[in-house]
């Protein structure tokens, strides 16, 4: 004979709003709240956040919602200073005070690393800040026309539909200016998507190519080093933390032999080429291997050579014991393969540069077995969004 509960627990399935409080944000920047006991994300909530929210999203372990209304502001929340914030899905923390928005993140994503990767909380850990406004030095726009009128914009935090601006108060102000007279400078139709990217003297590159607009290399300049690179190659975004970037990552070591994966234009390899005999870079994208070849040349580097290869294919001619690796993977971040021969062949110093922590935290726990962590360094790198750059210092065991 089967017995009912007389008053079963409510599920997310029979409800459609729910009131919460924000208990704390969690890396990517969604506030994290309970229900009985279910967690929920809400995007653009604040930690002390008491709210009527609906739900969007729900799962068995599980829900996502959107605010409905605010009942009781938590502390640090503001007025968000962009008009378009809230529709445009390129920031999601504007409505968080700047210095508390930075503490936040730094705590979600030291728990990631703490929770998924076994990281110790007694390991050494920095947090290095820039300018929470006008840093970011390329962009990727989407288009729509209108009748015969060109429309520049983002897409929403969900969806396809465009949401146009001609303002963006994180650009740096050259690209701002920009993109205020982009739409009249397209052809119709427009490009559906557009990378920009500023060099100095506000020089531009865009991408796809375009008759109407710049294209081709710019110049960036850090440090002692000055990059050609064009709109299609990857480059970090936030023109004033790149030289703390260099700093952190590079650092002061010095060695025989160093090997730089995912190379990039050679945005660590040319400061390596100082420190090490030999430095070996390998990129598997043919133009950003180009610009690093013609940035070698330029900084009369000795001693770097380029491999054109993906990771995962060169990773077997990775020596034993060599002095120095450093891997700056895309988002997915490093696979079984890769970590397997990193592991086998057991360099002396690992240095990871990683802008997801929670594949950084899957990574570090794989790599546990022949390298211990001696330090942890969080880069705002981009501020008003719930990412934040990682550089992990590891040492062979």
């Amino acid at each position: 004979m089967s017995h009912r509960d007389e008053n079963p627990k409510p599920r997310l399935a029979d409800l459609d709003e729910l009131e919460l409080v924000v208990e704390k944000l969690i890396a990517g920047g969604d506030g994290f709240a309970r229900w009985n006991g279910i967690p929920i994300f809400v995007p653009r909530s604040v930690p002390g956040d008491r709210l009527r929210v609906r739900l969007v999203d729900r799962q068995r372990d599980y829900g996502r919602a959107e605010i409905v209304e605010i009942l009781e502001e938590g502390p640090g929340r503001r007025t968000a200073p962009c008009a378009f914030f809230g529709r445009c899905g390129g920031c999601d923390l504007q409505h968080i005070e700047d210095e508390l928005q930075a503490k936040l993140k730094a705590a979600a994503v030291h728990e990631t690393l703490v929770r998924l990767g076994g990281v110790s909380s007694d390991i050494p850990l920095e947090i290095i800040l820039g300018s929470p406004w006008g840093y970011r030095q390329r962009a990727q726009v989407h288009s729509s026309t209108d009748g015969e009128q060109v429309r520049i914009g983002f897409h929403p935090r969900r969806g396809h539909e465009l949401v146009a601006v001609d303002s963006c108060p994180v650009l740096v102000p050259e690209l701002e200016q920009v993109l205020a007279t982009l739409p009249r400078r397209l052809p119709t139709p427009p490009p559906e998507r557009l990378d920009l990217l500023v060099g100095d003297a506000a020089a531009l590159s865009t991408a796809p190519r375009t008759e109407t607009l710049p294209h081709g290399a710019v110049e960036i300049s850090v440090g002692d080093f000055t990059y050609a690179l064009d709109a299609r190659c990857f480059f970090q975004s936030h023109r004033q933390l790149l030289p703390r970037l260099v700093q952190e990552v590079v650092g002061e070591w010095r060695g025989r032999e160093a090997y730089d994966l995912f190379a990039g234009v050679g945005f660590f390899s040319l400061p390596l080429a100082g420190l090490y005999d030999r430095v070996v870079a390998v990129e598997g994208d043919r133009t950003s291997g180009r610009y690093l070849q013609r940035n070698s040349r330029r900084a009369r580097t000795e001693g770097l050579d380029y491999i054109h290869s993906a990771i995962e294919s060169w990773i077997t001619q990775l020596p034993d014991r060599a002095d120095r690796v450093i891997v700056d993977p895309p988002r997915m971040g490093l696979s079984g393969k890769i970590k397997e021969y990193l592991c086998q062949r057991r360099p002396r110093l690992l240095t990871y540069v990683s802008c997801h922590p929670a594949t950084l935290a899957r990574d570090l726990r794989g790599l546990d077995r022949a390298f211990k962590i001696d330090s942890l360094s969080l880069i705002d790198l981009f501020p008003q969004t719930g990412h934040m750059e990682v550089v992990a210092q590891l040492s062979s065991r």
